[in-house]
């Protein structure tokens, strides 16, 4: 979706990200009075009764938790960095880099996120191991409880029983997270965070703690903020927002597709955070593959960097030449 551009010069960083926080402070009280219009018209009133019950078990209910979910990530994270483009007077395609995807591209991509996925359940093994001091006890058990209680909601929405209830959550879980949030995250933050900072290491960092920090899930941090900077890279090196977003849906899409089997093959769905008994070998396998398609895709980001300043010099000297 294009807008007119007009010629102006930018706001600040720091606005940026005041704007795209107050249009997502905005977002979530549309998404939430839309969610609950929904919820009247679509539940005959159930849903929304039973919502604060959080009885999963019901229909009605999980159907509610779905629609405020869906709604909650397009205000949250879809319209306010649509927003803040059309705020500066940008066509979002240029302001976000939406350059046309290519299918090799897209291959690297997918093997990128299928050798890398052994590290992720690695480090989401470590974080879960991870204890706090005896002093902040009571807090580990809070926390752990709240994360307990966060996984039970997720296998609950997880539970298919029709291709309707796929495409659902296909949609919910990860098509709309994965154009939504790295349009937000990387399109939005992390190019405020590169204006503010001038270095990209520090703006992709910074961004992938505040990703994995606004899901707060404690003991999943440390995979999800090495997912965050993953797809901060490939955004980084592949110059076009597709490519984190397909990064995204791939990941989130590869847990729907893993739940929907083990409930074809009555596997309990507790299974599906497990990790997949690699020995070390598995995992370095993975960590070194890993590393060599980042190095590709950072080639050939530098080569590309490398054709365009000789196409602009060129350019150049042609104008000079005709001077």
């Amino acid at each position: 979706m294009d807008f007119p551009e007009k010629h102006r010069s930018e706001s600040s960083a720091y606005v940026q990200l005041l704007i795209l926080a107050g249009y997502a402070l905005a977002g979530v009280i549309l998404a939430m009075i839309i969610s609950l219009i929904v919820i009247l018209v679509t539940s005959d009133h159930q849903g929304m009764m039973r919502l604060p019950d959080m009885s999963l078990d019901d229909p009605n209910t999980k159907n509610a938790i779905k629609i405020l979910q869906i709604f909650t990530s397009i205000g949250l994270f879809l319209l306010p960095p649509i927003f803040l483009a059309l705020t500066e007077r940008r066509k979002i395609s240029q302001f976000y880099d939406w350059k046309k995807p290519v299918l090799p591209m897209l291959g690297i991509i997918f093997l990128l996120m299928m050798v890398s996925l052994p590290i992720t359940e690695l480090s989401g093994i470590i974080n879960q191991k991870m204890t706090l001091p005896e002093a902040l006890k009571p807090l580990e058990e809070w926390m752990r409880a709240k994360e307990d209680e966060a996984m039970k909601m997720t296998f609950k929405l997880l539970a298919m029983h029709s291709t309707t209830d796929f495409l659902v959550n296909m949609l919910m879980i990860a098509v709309i997270p994965g154009i939504a949030e790295e349009l937000m995250f990387r399109g939005g933050i992390q190019r405020s965070f590169l204006k503010m900072f001038g270095n990209p290491h520090v703006a992709i960092w910074i961004t992938a703690i505040i990703f994995s920090a606004i899901h707060v899930q404690f003991f999943g941090f440390i995979p999800r903020m090495l997912l965050g900077a993953l797809f901060g890279y490939i955004y980084l090196w592949t110059k076009s927002l597709w490519y984190p977003m397909f990064a995204h849906f791939l990941n989130n899409g590869y847990v729907v597709c893993v739940a929907l089997y083990y409930q074809k093959h009555n596997i309990p769905l507790e299974k599906v955070e497990e990790t997949t008994g690699l020995n070390w070998m598995g995992y370095v396998l993975s960590l070194v593959l890993t590393a060599f398609l980042l190095l590709y895709l950072r080639k050939q980001y530098i080569e590309n960097g490398k054709q365009l300043d000789q196409s602009l010099h060129h350019e150049q000297s042609d104008n000079s030449g005709n001077h």
